[in-house]
């Protein structure tokens, strides 16, 4: 039995499969493990602390001062390519990789080329797309150098937050800077569901809002960059979460371009439950370059992207745990 799971597993070596394990790739500790999930994922509710305590404790004036403050790190300028900020979110990337633990699943590594840029296209959101961090080019298992993930702009508005997601190599998800990055060589990670997709979230199944979501499929044809399908698995389950429904809601979300939600991870906090993640990369979709492409031609290749995913997700979800799993693509 072991000798022929040895020569299946050579086997789709040779394919070109590839699988990467974060706890054995970066061993790591409790206590690194913590320091490095809090500086990532912390910020938020570090904010919020901050305000509450200044208002509670000291006098308007000390209030005020930290107010102040907060806005100034809301606009201050960020070197993305500080050198401390660098060496901190590469930390941050193993010890997380090491911690859930998050397996890397690449159908075909051979696939991808370094001197190539290509849009991979990742669901779920979930509460945070956290399992992207699998794919950073700081973690270092795709053989792609220059990796942006695309998040929403509201990050970037967020004290400390905004610092740590930058050198971890985030970026606002606008056209411009979409575009922009792809014809630098750099391969972009979007989540096409976007802050609609969150609103849409459900406990027991998973759902891709992707129907309507076509615009990164004309950039992906205009730049001729190859369109990517990646599925994390395990990741709607690292907090627990509740939201409100209705359309002012929705509409509060997109005009904010967050969703407001309550999500809680160990003993109530911002630290996320530990449990196994399995992200896993498709193969690449070659396109042609097409400068102005029609209409008909954007949503073929979008549907194509679709059933992709809805592939991808159907072949690996009982490999990695999830059997009875549903994904729902709306």
């Amino acid at each position: 039995m072991a000798l022929g799971e040895g020569a299946e597993h050579e086997h789709e070596r040779e394919r070109g499969y590839r699988e990467y394990r974060g706890n054995e790739e970066f061993p790591s500790n409790m206590l690194h493990t913590m320091v490095a999930l809090g500086i990532w994922l912390g910020s938020i509710h570090f904010n919020v602390l901050l305000i509450l305590v200044s208002f509670t404790f000291f006098p308007l004036s000390i209030s005020i001062l930290v107010l102040g403050l907060l806005l100034l790190f809301m606009f201050i300028p960020i070197d993305e390519h500080s050198k401390l900020g660098r060496s901190l979110s590469r930390y941050i990337c193993k010890h997380a990789c090491s911690y859930f633990p998050i397996t890397l699943h690449v159908e075909d590594i051979n696939a991808f080329h370094p001197d190539r840029a290509y849009v991979f296209g990742y669901e779920p959101h979930s509460v945070l797309p956290i399992g992207v961090v699998a794919l950073a080019d700081l973690t270092g298992f795709m053989p792609l150098p220059k990796i942006k993930v695309l998040g929403s702009s509201a990050v970037f508005y967020t004290p400390f937050l905004r610092h740590i997601w930058t050198w971890l190599g985030t970026t606002p998800a606008t056209k411009k800077n979409f575009i922009s990055l792809l014809a630098a060589g750099y391969s972009c990670i979007l989540v096409p569901g976007g802050v609609q997709e969150t609103f849409h979230m459900e406990h027991g199944s998973e759902v891709a809002f992707l129907k309507t979501r076509r615009g990164f499929v004309r950039i992906a044809m205009e730049m001729g960059r190859p369109l990517v399908p990646v599925f994390c698995y395990g990741q709607s389950n690292v907090y627990k979460w509740w939201k409100p429904g209705g359309k002012l809601y929705l509409q509060f979300s997109r005009a904010i371009k967050f969703t407001p939600i309550y999500f809680w991870g160990l003993f109530g906090s911002p630290l996320p439950f530990r449990h196994p993640m399995h992200v896993v990369v498709g193969k690449p979709i070659e396109l042609k370059k097409s400068p102005q492409p029609t209409a008909e031609e954007v949503t073929e290749v979008h549907n194509q992207f679709v059933e992709a995913l809805r592939d991808l997700f159907e072949r690996h979800k009982a490999q990695v745990g999830y059997p009875d799993l549903e994904l729902k693509i709306l």
